[in-house]
């Protein structure tokens, strides 16, 4: 294995762009180390390769240990790491953004600063949401009044759909057990969204402090783009999943989700919605610029990583 200091540094056009890269993988009670440009993942059953450009975010869960020229390559492709603990979920580590254009930060910047642009962005995210409804004229506060109703309409719809009794949404900050299956389903869920949003954030540059529906939060942007997918991916997830068995209902949870990230193309569309939301009048997407930030796959042969076991995040879900 060569060392850090020997290899030179990759460049953004030799790294997976943020839309093609997988969701997020799950490693636990592994050693997680680098060989080449892919880490690798030991346990008792031997050593599993994974490229290390075409990670979004890595799950690191009980029982593992990562070497600092792992967190080293990581970084250096934009990958978004994950501590994962039995009782709660914390966002440590995020690598360097894919894009080298400053458009986006500088957009997001510019609308935040504006009380009138961060209010039409909220609209607009709320509308990506909702497209039946017209939420023009409609204040901050009123917005969160109206996805706080949709939202409780979509669980009582999805217990329905799934027969899943429904007895509203508790979650203990640092207690995942203490709630019921299917709120423990609703949290895993929106602890794998906010890492994969997170990830995108990152590797496209902007700042995951500045949010335009949440705000005062290091991560309130963050949780803006991933509320997105809410009512149509986390939620109906989580409530399939507890339908289907009580037992180990998180990891359940998260396996279903990365596949239907993975079915729905999720990733691209978070890209494009981030860039539609904040750059609106541009023809082509700052991340997929020919002349500035086109990345390649550094590999496009497939990889097998088995996922999952039962965490918890503290959600608004």
């Amino acid at each position: 294995m060569t060392t850090v200091g020997r290899r030179p540094a990759s460049s953004p056009r030799e790294l997976a762009r943020a839309a093609d890269r997988a969701s997020f993988i799950y490693l636990e009670r592994c050693t997680i180390h680098r060989d080449a440009n892919a880490i690798t993942a030991e346990d008792a059953e031997g050593t599993t390769h994974i490229p290390s450009a075409t990670i979004g975010t890595l799950l690191l869960g009980p029982g593992t240990r990562i070497t600092h020229q792992a967190m080293s390559v990581l970084g250096e492709t934009g990958a978004g790491v994950v501590w994962v603990g039995e009782h709660g979920v914390r966002y440590y580590a995020a690598g360097r953004a894919l894009s080298r254009s400053a458009a986006l930060a500088e957009a997001q910047a510019s609308c935040w600063a504006n009380r009138r642009t961060r209010l039409d962005i909220a609209r607009a995210m709320y509308q990506l949401r909702f497209p039946d409804e017209d939420p023009s004229g409609c204040t901050r506060k009123e917005l969160l009044g109206r996805e706080g109703h949709r939202v409780k309409d979509c669980y009582r719809a999805q217990s329905q759909r799934t027969g899943v009794p429904w007895h509203g949404r508790r979650y203990t900050p640092g207690d995942f057990a203490s709630g019921d299956p299917v709120n423990q389903a609703i949290t895993a869920a929106a602890q794998a969204m906010y890492g994969v949003a997170h990830a995108v954030v990152a590797a496209l540059g902007c700042s995951p402090a500045l949010g335009f529906v949440h705000s005062g939060h290091e991560l309130s942007f963050v949780l803006d783009i991933a509320d997105l997918y809410k009512t149509e991916v986390g939620i109906p997830v989580a409530f399939d999943a507890a339908a289907a068995s009580p037992e180990d209902v998180g990891a359940r949870t998260r396996r279903a989700l990365r596949d239907r990230i993975h079915e729905l193309r999720l990733l691209d569309r978070v890209v494009g919605d981030i860039h539609r939301l904040l750059l609106p009048d541009c023809a082509t997407p700052a991340a997929f610029d020919d002349d500035i930030d086109e990345v390649t796959l550094q590999s496009d042969r497939g990889m097998q990583v088995a996922a999952g076991v039962n965490h918890d995040v503290e959600s608004s879900w």
